[in-house]
């Protein structure tokens, strides 16, 4: 076939994926992929010799060469997981450059070898990645709009991931040394400089900010994206421009960098670790402060915005806020959309963008007193979109209703970790979907992007909360237990047990007030929120931390992600809630503690009902527990244990079985041996029942167990 077009790189605005015509439409994305390659290969221009490929900007990522290869091995590892594409083009080459993106933490140094391929072969691979794109992007059938299961979405992910390594890569290269880059006429410095302008802080009028896009919206979006959330913000003051060099140098001059109280533990880490002593892109020389571009050493341009981390910024922030008394601190996402709401259009829409942004204005920073948008309230901010990404102090999350794509399931959860800011506005490389409103990028906050910072004032300060998705296998594969869906056919087997046992202290007791109960080996607390549907107040109390971490998590936030094991390595990311489940109404009558149920605090007491659930089979002294339980409760109170009674050795001595084995040569159960140390204090009720259930181990593999219930009643003296 005749090689694909290039066509001019400097086409920065993404599709919309809607339309009448789909041949033009079709082509229209063909343009953009083309641009958006040609794009991304012409960067590479800035090296100025084959070491620069190999030499790591950063001991913490790959060399420019993985970078350079990495965007179109996504490319043909996406189509090809999608079936678009029968096989992939070169195995060396794409298993050396898919993976290894995101850096590592600051203090994990990556000093392993690679065999890395020659900048030739990584361009003979580009070549051959273009031209499958454009022959699939030619043959496969098209209908408007454009949505997430159709295959031209899957080259706008292929698109949109290559710019937002066409902003990253030109990052890395800002950070090799000067010798190894060339400055390249595509991307242009600004030329205009000066000294900082003052400061101040204007009003901001808060309001209600609702976040998200839906699946009906006609541009590519990334998944973290979609979904809805309601944010109330209380007015605030904030910062006219961003934080320039000018003004920053005043808390590097005041001993910043040195003085603890600044500095958060995570942000002392890194500056004892890097011992940083100024802004990274300051380059100090004899005669005092240069500035580091892409590929240029230049005078100080104070009145640029400073480049930094989120710890800087917010190491800044403490500082501002001891000289002046005021609470200083960084916006949050929801306080950025109260300015950004004040620019009323987006990147497709604009005729010239209004900031620093999309490259339009070239391919640095410039004064921070160049792009100024006057508020319906009469006050002029500048930068509100642009020139530099602006950290904020949110830890990015999904929004309510967040599903990950199928075929990329970890562009964003990986993130959901609570080490991730997120970072909005864009920065003068910021292009694509980078540059739109919606978009929610976040970095490790010790991350050097193209970022910067605006500072506000509000009254109190903001708690941020993340909800990572839980990768704890065991935890998430209770959380599953617990929450998730019915396999075959068998029901819920704590939410069943929760039911039974308010069942059976309705029928079975005279009480006329559910007051206390205890759900002893609670896991995850699915038994403990249905009891508290009746019950004043549930304690759950488990051996485990980590469940009982979980079922805090669950109380507190209402949701909680977590990944179930598909097969081998794959994963499918779920998300329950106690909503979804009735539970969040009464879910505040429940506490969550760790103990030992043969060695419980004192202050565990007065209960009308206690539950034992799966548990006596994995006690080490469950005799112990069984003949203490009584002091638990008060008269008139059930008791309600349940178990498979699968006595194993690795919890329980054989010894200490209080069932399980023959004794004077005659078969002796869990449930005789129950009877026997119960019977002081209580009697049976009825007969016990079985109640089935699964355990998913994997999609395909599952445990399918009977435990049996019985129920007992603790006579009134």
């Amino acid at each position: 076939m005749n090689a694909p077009e290039r066509l001019d790189p400097l086409v920065t605005k993404t599709c919309y994926l809607d339309g009448s015509d789909p041949e033009k439409k079709r082509e229209e994305i063909r343009r953009y992929f083309h641009q958006t390659f040609s794009l991304y290969e012409r960067l590479f221009d800035c090296l100025a010799c084959d070491d620069a490929y190999y030499t790591k900007a950063t001991p913490l990522r790959h060399p420019l060469i993985f970078y350079y290869g990495h965007t179109a091995v996504f490319f043909i590892n996406k189509l090809h997981v999608a079936k678009l594409i029968p096989e992939r083009l070169d195995p060396r080459i794409e298993s050396m450059l898919a993976i290894g993106v995101d850096e590592m933490s600051w203090d994990d140094l990556d000093d392993a070898h690679y065999d890395w391929p020659t900048p030739a072969e990584v361009l003979d691979y580009r070549n051959k990645t273009r031209d499958i794109v454009d022959d699939l992007i030619s043959s496969v059938p098209i209908t408007l709009p454009i949505g997430w299961d159709d295959p031209l979405w899957i080259v706008m992910m292929g698109i949109e991931h290559e710019r937002i390594h066409l902003e990253t890569s030109s990052v890395l290269m800002r950070q090799l040394p000067l010798s190894l880059v060339k400055p390249s006429p595509l991307f242009k410095d600004c030329n205009d400089s000066g000294e900082a302008p003052t400061n101040v802080l204007l009003p901001v009028s808060g309001r209600r900010i609702e976040q998200g896009c839906s699946r009906r919206d006609t541009l590519y979006r990334w998944d973290n994206e979609y979904g809805y959330l309601e944010t109330p913000v209380a007015n605030f003051n904030a910062s006219k421009y961003l934080t320039s060099n000018g003004e920053f140098l005043a808390f590097v001059e005041d001993d910043g960098y040195t003085t603890r109280d600044y500095w958060d533990d995570e942000g002392w880490g890194w500056l004892q670790h890097s011992k940083a002593r100024h802004p990274s892109f300051w380059v100090m020389t004899e005669t005092g402060y240069r500035y580091r571009t892409i590929a240029s050493e230049i005078d100080m341009p104070w009145n640029w915005p400073v480049d930094v981390n989120a710890l800087e910024a917010a190491a800044f922030c403490r500082w501002k806020s001891a000289k002046t008394g005021k609470n200083v601190r960084l916006p949050t996402e929801a306080e950025w959309f109260c300015l950004r709401e004040e620019i009323p259009s987006d990147q497709p829409n604009w005729k010239s963008a209004p900031g620093n942004i999309n490259l339009e204005h070239g391919a640095s920073a410039c004064p921070v007193d160049r792009f100024g948008t006057v508020t319906k309230r009469g006050e002029e901010f500048f930068d509100i979109i642009g020139n530099v990404w602006q950290w904020t102090q949110t830890p990015i999350d999904g929004l309510p209703g967040f599903e990950v794509h199928e075929v990329y399931d970890d562009f964003s959860t990986p993130t959901f970790d609570g080490q991730h800011n997120l970072i909005k506005g864009g920065s003068y490389f910021s292009t694509g979907n980078s540059a739109l409103k919606d978009s929610r990028y976040a970095f490790r906050r010790h991350f050097f992007q193209h970022a910067g910072f605006r500072y506000i004032e509000g009254e109190e300060p903001i708690i941020t909360t993340s909800n990572p998705y839980e990768t704890d296998e065991q935890v998430s594969q209770y959380i599953e237990f617990h929450f998730g869906s019915d396999y075959h056919g068998v029901p819920n087997f704590a939410g069943t047990c929760g039911q039974l046992c308010l069942k059976y202290f309705a029928e079975k007791t005279t009480k006329k007030q559910s007051r206390r109960a205890l759900d002893l080996g609670c896991a995850i607390g699915r038994t403990s929120f249905e009891l508290a549907r009746e019950f004043d107040h549930v304690d759950g109390i488990d051996f485990s931390a980590r469940f009982v971490s979980a079922a805090t998590q669950l109380k507190e936030n209402d949701s909680k992600r977590y990944t179930i094991r598909d097969e081998g390595d794959l994963f499918s990311f779920k998300e329950t809630s106690l909503t979804e489940h009735g539970l969040a109404a009464t879910a505040h009558k429940c506490d969550f503690w760790q103990g030992d149920a043969c060695n419980l605090s004192d202050k565990f007491n007065n209960y009308d009902l206690v539950f034992a659930g799966n548990l006596i089979d994995r006690l080490y002294e469950p005799e112990k527990f069984v003949t203490r339980i009584h002091e638990l409760i008060n008269e008139d109170g059930l008791l309600v244990i349940t178990s498979p009674y699968t006595w194993l050795s690795e919890f329980t001595e054989p010894e200490n079985w209080i069932g399980g084995y023959k004794r004077d040569g005659e078969n002796f159960t869990t449930l005789d041996g129950l009877k026997e140390l119960l019977s002081p204090h209580f009697d049976l009720v009825d007969e016990p029942r079985d109640v089935p259930f699964v355990i998913r181990e994997t999609a395909r593999k599952f445990q399918h167990s009977i435990a049996q219930m019985s129920v007992w009643h603790k006579r009134v003296k």
